[in-house]
């Protein structure tokens, strides 16, 4: 089964998809958390600089994550972002209300018969 070829990022789920990679992975730069939700939605979407990184300035001046400059893995200069309190109560809530919105659909797909 071939997968399905990526899609432009559903409005309303980049902050909680980049909050999510944070929380388990870590601190990680850009490119690194972009790479990371492509790999985990398996290339159901495609990320690029102009998508993450409006993204990464937005959650930062909300305070959801913090930034400092870092070195990659490859040696070049960074900005690494990493989770905030205020990020994680946040995501806390995001998630509560994405799983309400999941039962919500599901429901009306099944009964629309």
């Amino acid at each position: 089964m071939t997968p399905p070829a990526p899609q432009e990022v559903p409005y309303g789920t980049l902050d909680l998809m980049v909050l999510k990679t944070l929380q388990a992975m870590g601190p990680l730069h850009g490119y690194g958390i972009a790479r990371r939700i492509e790999q985990v939605v398996e290339g159901g979407l495609a990320l690029n600089q102009g998508t993450i990184y409006p993204a990464l300035l937005r959650l930062e001046q909300r305070g959801w994550i913090a930034s400092e400059w870092g070195v990659t893995e490859t040696g070049r200069r960074a900005r690494f972002f990493s989770l905030t309190r205020a990020g994680r109560k946040q995501l806390a809530a995001e998630t509560a209300s994405w799983e309400r919105t999941v039962v919500m659909m599901s429901r009306l797909l099944e009964d629309q018969s």
